[in-house]
């Protein structure tokens, strides 16, 4: 591993032969045993205390944390595009560093090969054989730094990991322990020496959260209480990866009536007839809206799913994996305002969401 990759924690790879589905049945720490869903009073209270943690570091942005919880339950991967300055690599840190986990971080580079990522076979002479070194991936949480500073040969060393939750090194496939989350960090603004995100790899984040800047109260308090220290430093786990698996076997058995999946259905087809938009959603994005809806559902303290979670949860699902024409470029439109033009002319479903 080259000095790059900082605080790796592997966990041990377990070579199944063959492909994993892309959301394995949930089990416990040890891999032995089914682990049972958490109560929503249990997610709730469990929500609350992470939100609080990472508060501590990412002042007066609520939403934004709220957001990176949702995809954390939903099985997701979480993609924060923001200018320099705003902590994007703060909340990422404050998640990873709020659940007693493994947790890796990777600095992206341009000379940063797949193999730093993914890691290498290396020939132990006293065995005669290839050895398998994990790389950084195998952690339940990788914090991937400037993402679009490394070359697209790297970037796509994470298509299995994201999609599949597996590597595959030298003909051998290596299962990644869950819960297992990658939060990317990117700077939209400056383009010399990056590489942009292919659509197949922005479409494997299920949700895109920009964090702004704070309000005038919120950068004070920020001033006042991080100007001599780094909370970072005294942030300390207040979830296990045990709990965590619990809350996403919660979130997995939240109901969503006929009525809601159709309405998402219809929604993310909607992306693909405005003629403002050159690439559309992928049926991916349905899943990943469904998945987010259910964990919305849950933070909110409801065992079912409503059209107004598909609301909360529809733009940073999808619009960083619209394309835009030419043509909405030249008139200022961004995908957030055709998604959400798109959800003000999709009917909402009525009667019962149960």
């Amino acid at each position: 591993m080259t000095s790059r990759i900082q605080s790796a924690s592997p966990a041990g790879p377990h070579g199944n032969g063959s492909g994993q589905p892309p959301y394995p049945a949930v089990e416990s720490a040890d891999g032995l045993a089914p682990v049972p869903a958490a109560g929503l009073g249990e997610l709730h209270d469990t929500a609350r205390r992470i939100a609080a943690n990472v508060e501590r570091v990412l002042v007066g942005k609520p939403d934004v944390i709220r957001i990176a919880l949702m995809t954390l339950l939903a099985e997701g991967h979480l993609l924060v595009e923001d200018v320099p300055g705003v902590g994007k690599t703060s909340l990422a840190k404050a998640l990873a560093r709020s659940i007693d986990c493994t947790v890796s971080r990777v600095q992206f580079t341009p000379d940063l090969l797949p193999s730093d990522v993914t890691g290498v076979s290396i020939y132990n002479r006293q065995t005669g054989e290839f050895e398998f070194r994990p790389g950084p991936v195998f952690a339940n949480i990788v914090v991937g730094d400037e993402i679009n500073r490394a070359s697209p040969k790297t970037q796509s060393a994470l298509l299995e990991c994201m999609e599949e939750h597996q590597v595959t090194v030298d003909t051998s496939t290596y299962t990644l322990d869950g819960p297992f989350m990658v939060i990317a960090t990117q700077n939209p603004i400056e383009m010399e020496g990056t590489y942009a995100l292919p659509e197949a790899q922005r479409d494997r984040f299920t949700a895109r959260v920009s964090i702004g800047y704070p309000d005038q109260q919120a950068e004070l308090a920020m001033v006042d209480e991080h100007s001599g220290h780094n909370p970072l430093a005294d942030l300390a786990p207040v979830s296990d990866r045990e709990t965590i698996l619990r809350l996403i076997g919660t979130v997995r058995g939240v109901h969503i009536a006929p009525e809601v999946r159709r309405y998402a259905v219809d929604v993310v087809s909607a992306t693909r007839q405005v003629p403002e938009i050159r690439l559309g959603a992928s049926p991916r994005a349905t899943l990943h809206l469904v998945r987010a809806a259910r964990a919305q559902a849950a933070l909110s303290g409801r065992d079912y799913v409503v059209p107004d979670d598909l609301h909360t949860v529809a733009v940073p699902v999808l619009a960083h994996r619209l394309v835009l024409t030419t043509e909405a470029h030249a008139a200022r439109r961004s995908a957030t305002d055709v998604v959400r033009a798109v959800l003000h002319r999709v009917p909402v479903p009525q009667g019962s969401a149960r």
